[in-house]
């Protein structure tokens, strides 16, 4: 006997039902939250619901396990408190924490971090700062269409997570923010990040300790430090990053293009098995950099030298304009020296000139049109 496929039914949570208010002022961090635990709790598939409007929330953990697949849909905004710090005091505003099969779709999250970056500048008595959104220990996540402003820290942080797809999600701060990476992930693997604009702060893309199988196309990046593996050698015994690729991507007036980075003192780390490739600069400083002697400021550096080895990175089909005479810099550790670089068609171009590229403590080749004076 043939049995027809039936579709599991979906249950629909609308958080207004629960006494959320799309006003964006009267507190829903409680109606959220027992959307969540009904959500949680349920057998069937579920979506919760966010209508348009304006959702004020402080700190809202949703926390699993969780006994089904849950999509949460995002049609309006989710609004942080005027005050940084109602959120600024835990390290993360909106945070997912070992949950499976979870789904974050649309919406926009306004962390209102302006107040918080002044006080950072002001070198005031403030808070430690939170993270937009945060997923930690999750499996199977889908964020996309997700817009993210003005985080008081990083934007969306994926850690230790494994098999996570975030797309088309759009990431908005002033280039004078600080510490407002777009997308940080770490302690993760079988990440996919695809069709996102980044313009922030910071890194566009951050790249921590054990990430591995992190996969990155159609990034536009800027303003922003660039697409950064690092920084790394922050201790000693830190994981690898290794099955890092960066395709397709395009740079528009970053601070920096691809960069690895570490600070220099002794570590067990390692880099290995990166590649970017199609990759469209345009007026970027550093374009190309590994800098293995990192230290914001030049204030209280370690003064020693890198542990961590970098190896087998491939650059290739890297084109546009320089906003630096010196288009790529390698600054590699003397103890471990950067092995088996490879630039292939890499055609750069300063102010209508061929740009330069430092090297030091590096072992590696050329291949195709190379328009660079390169030290390789």
């Amino acid at each position: 006997m043939c049995l027809p496929n039936v579709a599991r039914a979906v249950v629909t949570y609308n958080v207004l039902s629960f006494g959320a208010k799309g006003d964006g002022v009267r507190d829903s961090t409680g109606p959220f939250l027992k959307a969540w635990a009904s959500a949680c709790s349920s057998t069937q598939l579920v979506t919760i619901y966010v209508p348009k409007g304006r959702y004020l929330l402080k700190n809202v953990e949703f926390r699993g396990p969780c006994k089904s697949k849950i999509k949460v849909q995002i049609d309006g905004t989710l609004v942080a408190p005027l005050d940084y710090n109602a959120v600024g005091k835990s390290r993360s505003w909106i945070l997912f924490i070992k949950v499976n099969r979870v789904s974050v779709v649309g919406g926009t999250l306004d962390a209102k971090g302006s107040s918080f970056w002044s006080c950072r500048k002001s070198r005031s008595n403030c808070p430690v700062g939170a993270r937009s959104i945060m997923f930690n220990w999750a499996n199977d996540i889908v964020i996309s269409g997700l817009t993210s402003i003005n985080s008081q820290l990083m934007h969306l942080v994926i850690n230790s997570c494994n098999n996570v797809m975030v797309s088309n999600v759009k990431i908005i701060a002033p280039d004078d923010s600080p510490n407002t990476d777009g997308i940080h992930v770490q302690g993760s693997t079988d990440v996919t990040i695809k069709g996102c604009n980044i313009r922030t702060g910071d890194d566009c893309v951050s790249i921590g300790p054990g990430t591995s199988g992190l996969w990155m196309e159609r990034i536009q990046c800027g303003p922003g430090h660039g697409v950064s593996i690092g920084s790394l050698a922050r201790e000693y015994n830190e994981a690898s990053v290794e099955n890092v690729t960066l395709i397709n991507s395009d740079f528009i007036g970053s601070d920096n293009g691809l960069r690895i980075k570490s600070w220099a003192r002794p570590s067990i780390g390692f880099v290995k098995k990166i590649l970017f490739q199609n990759i469209v600069m345009k007026n970027v400083e550093n374009p190309i950099i590994i800098d293995q002697n990192y230290c914001p400021n030049k204030l209280n550096c370690p003064g020693k030298t890198s542990g961590v080895k970098i190896s087998d990175v491939t650059y290739k089909n890297i084109v546009g304009t320089s906003a630096t005479k010196v288009a790529v810099t390698f600054d590699c550790s003397p103890t471990t020296p950067c092995t088996s670089i490879i630039l292939q068609d890499v055609m750069l171009n300063y102010h209508n000139t061929t740009p330069q590229s430092l090297c030091k403590n590096i072992r590696g080749i050329t291949r195709g049109v190379i328009r660079l004076n390169s030290c390789l």
